[in-house]
């Protein structure tokens, strides 16, 4: 039978293991997202980031992107305080890289050499895009629904050209400043889902 000193001593070798495990560990998503300012939406000046993969967190340069596609997701970033803006979903865009010759003028003007971009959330249900082929009734390359098929031109400001999305998906302004891609302005259009039904 231990004793209480031992006890106490095991309590306490036990508390300070879990305290410099606690300690030790990762800051947790959740923390994260709650840092102040990341769940505002994109702002002027904010850079963009990867949202995936191995590069996640790093900054998207210009030539990170392959021209003619496919698209990467991206949060903003504020430069000044590192603040990723992915506290709410509704942050999140695809980019893409596409030839400025191809694209109508409204789209052409916030362009940043032809990289585009626009949420991620399908105007129709809220799904989130999810993939680049070709188009169901033609030839070129279309961000895709496949919640509902939905399917977007990004040449022509992310128009509807197949489904069911009631409207386009709303763009994100850019230019490039230092050799990064950088928000020169709010969302044009309405971002998320259709609301009622």
């Amino acid at each position: 039978m231990s004793s209480p000193s031992d006890q106490t001593r095991r309590t306490i070798i036990l508390t300070a293991l879990a305290t410099a495990v606690h300690a030790s560990a990762p800051r947790s998503a959740a923390a994260e997202e709650d840092a102040p300012g990341s769940d505002l939406r994109p702002q002027k000046a904010d850079v963009l980031v990867f949202a995936e993969g191995d590069h996640a967190g790093e900054v998207i340069k210009p030539q990170d992107l392959k021209a003619g596609g496919p698209f990467v997701r991206a949060w903003p970033k504020d430069p000044k305080t590192s603040v990723i803006r992915k506290g709410s979903r509704l942050n999140e865009v695809v980019v893409i890289k596409l030839d400025p010759a191809e694209l109508d003028d409204d789209t052409r003007a916030r362009s940043a050499d032809g990289i585009v971009a626009y949420s991620v959330i399908c105007s129709h249900a809220g799904c989130p895009i999810t993939a680049w082929g070709k188009e169901a009734q033609g030839d070129k390359d279309v961000l895709k629904c496949v919640c509902h098929n939905s399917e977007f031109d990004p040449r022509q400001s992310a128009q509807v050209v197949f489904g069911p999305a009631p409207r386009r998906l709303a763009a994100l302004p850019l230019a490039v400043a230092d050799g990064t891609l950088t928000v020169v302005g709010t969302f044009i259009g309405k971002v998320g889902a259709q609301q009622g039904g």
